[in-house]
């Protein structure tokens, strides 16, 4: 029987750094987005709505601290012991003034679950003196992990979901933000409009040059209330779906690639269904980890087998 996992799986690294289990609570804390608000453009990202992904008891017109206290209300009912981090999720969370990051943060650790903050931002939308500020709650004793939405690695297609970065932008964050003591996340999403099969592969070649530790993939989805939903009734021609099959081979193929030491969060994320309209696989995301893990052993193949090729 096979114990050992031919990826780098967050749920081992979480068990192993912290020795128990620890469990994300979302807060909505009230952040904007840089192109939803006219600094960089408007509208947002053409795929995103956060309704998607936010708790009932994630409401930014709750306090803080009133939002972890319900979140761990909630997974305290299925789990007996376990510490928390406080996962600041919702649109762009370093998008603000640092004195008001410093309060909301603050606010967050001064509970005595919670152990360490996940804060969820953009690359353009970091600068060195939250970093500062970030490294010293590290110093403090604090787990932080900064996980900045790359999307994609080619311009042209940031470009075209209006996402106003680049993914050079990407790498210049990375950078400042490395060898401070944080940990560093990324999210990717595989299907995007005028990706190529090869250009997804390619992501994780160009991912395993950053000094990233952590990466989440999933693919994409169209969800209700977003621009990408008009894009889908109106010009359906612009995407193009892979069977849940032919997914899975992708992301075992994008795991070949990457790079040993990454560690992977995520292969799969489905919206609720009342606001998914497509594609709907109909599975959770552990059947999808395990199909994954299946497919990894069926084909033979480990994360970095073919990262020395890159």
């Amino acid at each position: 029987m096979e114990t050992k996992k031919r990826y780098r799986d967050f749920t081992s690294f979480i068990r192993n750094k912290f020795g128990c289990r620890v469990q994300k609570v979302s807060i909505n804390a009230g952040f904007t987005c840089p192109n939803k608000d006219g600094a960089k453009g408007v509208g947002g990202c053409t795929y995103c709505n956060n309704n998607t992904f936010n708790p009932d008891y994630c409401k930014p017109i709750k306090s803080i601290l009133s939002q972890i206290n319900e979140g761990i209300a909630f997974f305290s009912k299925k789990y007996n012991s376990q510490k928390y981090l406080a996962y600041f999720q919702a649109f762009t969370n370093t998008y603000a003034p640092l004195e008001e990051l410093k309060k909301m943060y603050r606010e967050a650790l001064s509970h005595n679950d919670i152990i360490g903050l996940v804060i969820g931002t953009r690359p353009d939308c970091i600068d060195d003196k939250v970093l500062d500020f970030l490294q010293n709650l590290v110093k403090e004793g604090y787990f932080i992990k900064l996980e900045f939405g790359l999307e994609s690695t080619k311009n042209e297609t940031l470009e075209e979901i209006n996402r106003c970065q680049t993914h050079e932008d990407a790498i210049d964050a990375f950078s400042r933000a490395s060898n401070r003591g944080l940990h560093l996340g990324g999210h990717l999403i595989l299907g995007l409009p005028g990706e190529s099969r090869e250009d997804m592969l390619q992501h994780a070649r160009n991912i395993s040059k950053l000094p990233i530790d952590t990466l989440k993939i999933h693919h994409l989805q169209i969800v209700k209330h977003t621009m990408m939903a008009y894009q889908f009734k109106n010009t359906p021609e612009m995407f193009s779906f892979l069977s849940l099959d032919d997914y899975i081979d992708l992301v075992v193929d994008f795991i070949a690639l990457l790079k040993p030491n990454i560690i992977i969060e995520r292969f799969f994320s489905e919206s609720p269904a009342n606001m998914l309209i497509y594609p709907k696989y109909g599975l959770k995301n552990f059947e999808v980890k395990a199909l994954v893990e299946k497919r990894l052993k069926h084909r033979n193949i480990s994360q970095g087998d073919l990262f020395n090729l890159v």
